[in-house]
């Protein structure tokens, strides 16, 4: 016995004979037992051991007698563990022995291919059974932590599980080639681990998901060998049918509890449930009961029906359908008579779901499902969808959901697809939504929402896997692992905004954008992708974001006022660009003014006529010293005499002497050449005829554009057509206020000598600071 956190041995107890193979505390008392190769298993007593080792507080005055009986036990060694009971019946050695959780019992496993119960009081320890079937040596052997259940593994390759009150083998799980060696049972989960010579191997000893069905407000489901009902407006809970039949051996031990349990929704005279069990390579069992919601003991079914069967599904008031083991279709009534027999439309069929309405059924085969009608024998449609595992169909029958392992695919009434889904983890359980096509699933660690058109979205997470049986925009019925009903709150907000867009329901929207929270990139980013970023626009706060938006959707006078809080050149420089598709000059030409893009706005004033802002383009490059904004200018305005400037200028003296002879200024000519023959350069040519490079005479001058206009969405001519208590809310709503801070801009240009803003556009500043700051 070693202190794990001084790393010191504590005590050692000697008495086996041979290898000692196991050892173990015992979870609650001062015990430990121990296997060994001498044929024994050994019971210890550490109880002295605990009162040396661990010691309380000391007590103000100690027994003399007590302190000298420490000492000497200190300084000679005293009985810090003794055994307590040697357990003799193994005929060789042995290699396991465990304590049970909360009874007095312990297990051990030998050599001699044997599995022993022992039972212990305490004066004496005994033999209580053994337990034979493994052909090798027995490696391990436990009590299941949850369940009275025996769980040993063998060299034999096998891992066996054992009933404790029947003392016999419930379910055997086998290897090829692997022998099995140790065993572990999760302390909480229902999880054991098996380690073999190859690796190690996790499973389940059976299924966690309790059989469930909800109709008409009601939750049928099997806990503890009853059929109970749950009513989810009133919350009362109780047993209906008592599933328990003597000398039956249904729904009793391991691998007896139900696997699938599907309600007669054509029936309302009486209540007829259909349990699926995979007992005997799969069997079914058709109970019939009198619904008596006032009862508070389950009464006995009034009538009980079973068969072998793959899979069993309703079609009809007093017809069910089962696939028998030789994958027929078998129609039969309430007496379990077959009444007809039908060969499904394909032979790899292996199970068949409820078809959502009467003389239908839907088979399922490894790739796909049928929807077949058995009375014509004819298949309806078909989709495919490998492997699944559960159909749910929405109230009105008009949808269908498809669930496998990892993946959803949602169909219509006549299986066309509609959309799928994939999932990086199990999906659960899932539900229709009372009133709407949304379905709401589970996870094994969140509840999801799945629409028609393939959206999806986190509703909210979960700690424990649960299973969802019926679903609203506001809670989820669930029941757990325990069989345990629990009610979800959800917050479907964003799922329903998505349905009321998908279906042009756009009062509904803005009700949902104004008064819920919708906010984040990602709901923005979708309004984007379906073409409605003028809805963004309403709720985003995020001056950057909403400047994206307001391009996006070409509200330019939005993107004016957020452009100012903005205040950056690109942003004014992409304001420019939209406002010129749309052929808003004014709005280019303060763009520009603001981003000091002097180079664009004269060509701007060029293609608009504005020969007078151009002239002053002019002199403002002829104060900053620019010879190319000069000349461009003045080839703009056609000023053949300041080109001959600024090429002078530019000491180009050749290049003004043929511009300045080719557009007839003679006395600059002249003098030119003077120059170029004083300096010893040759005198070009001109061209002859000579061309003038002139520009158009402007016929339309600084009006807008009525060439690209801005398309009105539909949402917007609903928003133009709004109840005034609506209107009176976007008024009173600060993002909408629209910003005319360039509405007046004065003729002349709005830049001072220095090239610095000036004039109409510091007004125009002025005004959008002042807008940003009512806004704000």
């Amino acid at each position: 016995i070693w202190n794990w956190q001084s790393r010191g041995c504590v005590s050692v107890l000697t008495g086996h004979n041979h290898y000692v193979m196991c050892a173990g505390f015992h979870p609650k008392d001062d015990l430990i037992v121990s296997a060994s190769l001498d044929q024994t298993v050994r019971v210890w007593d550490i109880s002295g051991l605990r009162k040396k080792t661990v010691r309380g507080a000391p007590q103000r005055a100690e027994d003399a007698t007590n302190m000298v009986a420490r000492m000497n036990a200190d300084l000679f060694g005293g009985t810090d563990a003794v055994v307590k009971y040697v357990l003799e019946g193994h005929d060789r050695g042995v290699n396991w022995a465990a304590f049970h959780p909360t009874l007095p019992l312990v297990i051990s496993g030998a050599d001699d291919r044997q599995v022993k119960l022992w039972r212990m009081n305490e004066t004496k320890a005994w033999e209580v059974d053994t337990m034979r079937g493994h052909t090798n040596n027995v490696s391990c052997a436990i009590f299941h932590p949850r369940h009275e259940l025996i769980v040993s593994n063998s060299e034999d390759r096998s891992v066996r599980v054992w009933d404790i009150s029947k003392r016999m083998g419930v379910q055997t799980f086998r290897r090829e080639h692997d022998r099995f060696w140790v065993l572990a049972a999760h302390p909480s989960a229902n999880l054991l681990a098996a380690g073999h010579d190859a690796g190690l191997l996790v499973f389940k000893l059976e299924r966690e998901r309790p059989a469930a069905a909800a109709h008409a407000g009601r939750l049928f489901y099997v806990k503890d060998r009853y059929l109970r009902m749950f009513e989810f407006a009133t919350g009362r809970d109780a047993p209906v049918v008592s599933l328990r039949r003597a000398g039956q051996g249904q729904l009793s031990g391991l691998g007896g509890t139900p696997r699938g349990l599907s309600y007669n929704q054509f029936n309302p005279r009486e209540a007829n449930v259909l349990l699926q069990l995979d007992v005997d390579g799969g069997t079914y069992e058709l109970v019939t009961f009198a619904l008596d919601p006032s009862a508070s003991q389950a009464a006995e079914p009034q009538d009980l029906r079973r068969g072998a069967g793959l899979a069993a599904a309703f079609v009809a008031r007093n017809r069910f359908a089962v696939l028998d083991k030789n994958r027929q279709i078998l129609i039969k009534n309430f007496q379990n008579e077959v009444t007809k027999k039908v060969a499904p439309p394909h032979p790899q069929t292996d199970s068949l779901f409820f078809a959502g309405v009467s003389g239908r059924v839907l088979l399922k085969t490894e790739d796909r499902v049928v929807l077949f009608e058995q009375q014509s024998r004819r298949v309806l449609g078909e989709v495919q969808v490998p492997r699944v595992k559960y159909v749910y169909w929405s109230p009105d029958g008009a949808r269908v959901a498809l669930v496998s392992k990892h993946a959803i695919v949602l169909a219509d009434r006549d299986l066309g697809q509609l959309c799928s889904v994939a999932e990086t983890v199990r999906v659960k359980s899932g539900a229709w939504d009372e009133r709407r096509p949304l379905f709401i699933y589970s996870t094994s660690n969140h509840v999801k929402y799945l629409l028609p058109n393939g959206d999806t979205g986190i509703l909210r997470t979960l700690e424990a896997p649960l299973y969802i049986c019926q679903a609203s925009h506001l809670q989820a019925l669930c029941l757990d692992r325990e069989g345990k009903t629990r009610a979800l709150e959800l917050d479907c907000t964003e799922a329903l905004f998505k349905l009321a867009l998908e279906a042009k329901q756009y009062g509904e929207v803005m009700r949902l954008v104004r008064h819920s929270r919708l906010c984040g990139r990602a709901v923005v980013g979708y309004l984007q992708d379906k073409g409605y970023p003028e809805v963004a626009l309403h709720f985003v706060r995020d001056t950057a974001q909403r400047f994206d938006l307001a391009l996006k959707c070409g509200d330019i006078e939005s993107a004016i006022a957020t452009a100012y809080e903005l205040n950056a050149d690109d942003a004014w420089r992409r304001l420019g660009r939209e406002a010129l598709r749309q052929g808003k000059l004014e709005v280019v030409e303060m763009a520009y003014q603001r981003c000091r893009d002097l180079e664009r706005l004269s060509f701007l004033y060029l293609v608009a006529g504005r020969t007078e802002k151009l002239r002053k383009m002019q002199l403002i490059a002829q104060k900053k010293g620019d010879l190319m904004s000069r000349f461009h200018n003045a080839l703009y305005l056609g000023d053949a005499q300041e080109r001959v400037a600024v090429l002078e200028a530019a000491g180009q003296t050749a290049l003004a002497y043929l511009t300045a002879s080719t557009h007839g200024l003679q006395e600059d000519a002249d003098r030119l050449r003077q120059l170029l023959e004083a300096a010893g350069q040759p005198v070009p040519a001109p061209a002859a005829p000579p061309v003038l490079l002139q520009p158009p005479t402007p016929i339309l001058r600084q009006e807008d554009w009525p060439l690209c206009r801005v398309t009105q969405s539909t949402f917007a001519d609903y928003m133009d057509g709004t109840a005034a208590e609506v209107q009176a809310e976007a008024a009173a709503d600060p993002f909408n206020a629209g910003e005319a801070a360039g509405a007046a801009w004065d003729d002349d240009l709005d830049f001072d000598e220095d090239g610095g803003p000036g004039g109409a556009a510091a007004g125009a500043a002025a005004a959008g600071a002042a807008a940003a700051a009512a806004a704000a």
